[in-house]
């Protein structure tokens, strides 16, 4: 809590019964929910309501000290225009490089390094989706068990490639990010491309040539020549192009990588209100650590830093960053506003219940997974990492579209904070989970990975459990499973697609 906030959030797992007495006149009017707010001091009508040292809106009408502040009691205040921003003004001095600090990675001749040795077949069409399913099992039974540095067999599905638009504005993300993704480090430089043959993202257009530097023969199969005559047909050579693609990347072995080549994409989802308080203070913290050590760390999703914009462009390294910055929330402004919605429609019945009234306090909540550091660099949707640092990824809310852009910009390990719980994972990378309670890393128990309720509880502090994140991260980019990883659960990607559909 800070000094100024005029609200607290109830910690116990019951819920605070009515006539529950605090110290001094504070008596709490009403039982409260886990993780929603109370009034510690008497609010009357249109006063602020203050959490996180920011208004998060106003009282509807007057709330008694000690009262339940529900979700309806509070208006959301506007948008924060994007003119008269601060610019670079809590630029903090670099802090002491973190070294020594590494991890048993896969190095790629780009000067990239891998956390997972994968094979990816990528398709520029959804109409071969099944095709691709059919012959990644095939690959998987009777063929990865000859090649033990391998650890995985993956297909790239998607929605896209045609029945779209796909010259028209906005069509180069979805574009770009599908092209980005088949380059991540984790794939080597050996994906494999499956192709219908008519669709309207032809191959070459997906991968100009030379973009992945194939060192061993072809990389694509179209479906529809001559030379497939049936089904199995087009199985064998997919299975036939995946053994050279095998073959070279068991070739590939784990060695000594600094931490500086870690690449960690950030992202919350099923957030409540202990996501700002637990969970992503403590990704905050390790993610200082992170840049610290050299690494590169992503926070994404613009409608949940939107409102806190100006804390963001108080940090930019410098103009240009912020500029790059108001860019992009302009942008998405416009999106929204095409769509004839605004920012208010992110916040879910879940994130609800878990106690955030609307996306301004969701937003502050999620805006402290970036720490402290300055922020180095701007990524538009679909767009591929250039630098190292702290990079703010512009990419939508969601879960399954934010994993998606930060895959294609180069992610090679994520971390995932959630309240409510969600068993989100990536087949591509694998995922951290941070738990923000303690009730639901205890239900959960097989599915998070770290239990940041304990900051709540008092067992542990922010930097103990930054700690112990960045830790486990070296140890999970070494080879450790996560939970995700251990059953498999892999989420398809979505792709940002503004473009029309034809």
């Amino acid at each position: 809590m800070h000094d100024n906030d005029n609200v607290a959030i109830v910690v116990n797992d019951g819920g605070l019964p009515a006539g529950t007495e605090f110290p001094g006149e504070f008596v709490l009017k009403n039982r409260v929910p886990q993780g929603h707010k109370i009034a510690l001091i008497a609010l009357s009508e249109g006063a602020p309501i203050i959490r996180y040292d920011v208004v998060i809106g106003y009282a509807v009408r007057a709330i008694e000290q000690g009262s339940w502040i529900e979700e309806s009691l509070v208006r959301m205040p506007p948008a924060r225009e994007l003119d008269g921003l601060p610019i670079s003004t809590r630029v903090l001095p670099p802090a002491a490089a973190l070294e020594g600090y590494t991890f048993q990675g896969y190095r790629n001749a780009d000067g990239s390094v891998a956390t997972r040795n994968i094979l990816a077949i990528t398709t520029t069409v959804q109409c071969v989706a099944g095709v691709v399913e059919h012959a990644v099992k095939r690959i998987k039974d009777e063929l990865l068990s000859q090649y033990p540095n391998v650890d995985d067999v993956i297909g790239l599905e998607h929605t896209y490639g045609c029945g779209v638009a796909i010259d028209a504005p906005n069509a180069n993300i979805p574009i770009r990010t599908l092209r980005n993704i088949s380059l991540n480090p984790n794939f080597g430089g050996q994906t494999m491309v499956v192709s219908l043959g008519c669709e309207k993202l032809q191959p070459s257009r997906l991968l100009p040539e030379g973009a992945i530097p194939i060192q061993n023969g072809p990389y694509i199969v179209t479906l529809q020549d001559d030379v497939h005559v049936g089904f199995e047909s087009m199985i064998t050579a997919i299975m036939d192009m995946a053994k050279l693609r095998l073959q070279a990347l068991n070739l590939r072995t784990r060695e000594t990588c600094s931490a500086a080549d870690l690449v960690v994409g950030v992202q919350c989802g099923g957030s409540d209100a202990f996501s700002g308080v637990t969970a992503n203070p403590a990704v905050g913290y390790a993610t200082d650590l992170l840049v610290r050590a050299g690494a590169t760390v992503m926070f994404s999703e613009t409608t949940e830093v939107r409102d806190g914009i100006d804390q963001l462009t108080s940090r930019a390294i410098n103009a240009d960053v912020a500029n790059d910055m108001i860019r992009e929330m302009a942008w998405y402004d416009d999106y929204l506003k095409k769509g004839g919605v605004d920012r208010s429609a992110n916040t879910t019945p879940g994130n609800k219940k878990g106690g955030l009234a609307n996306i301004v306090e969701k937003a502050m909540g999620s805006i402290v997974k970036s720490g402290t550091s300055a922020i180095s660099g701007v990524l538009a949707p679909g767009e591929k990492l250039k630098q190292k640092g702290l990079i703010y990824a512009a990419t939508p809310a969601s879960d399954f579209i934010c994993g998606t852009l930060q895959l294609a910009a180069g992610m090679n390990l994520h971390i995932f904070t959630t309240g409510r719980g969600t068993p989100y994972g990536l087949a591509a990378v694998p995922v951290i989970k941070v738990a923000t309670r303690d009730d639901l890393a205890r239900r959960w128990h097989d599915l998070m990975d770290v239990n940041a309720g304990r900051i709540a509880t008092g067992e542990a502090t922010i930097e103990d459990v930054g700690w112990e994140l960045f830790k486990l991260m070296l140890e999970v980019a070494s080879g450790r499973k996560t939970w995700a990883e251990h059953w498999k659960l892999h989420n398809a990607l979505t792709l940002f697609n503004p473009a029309p559909v034809t």
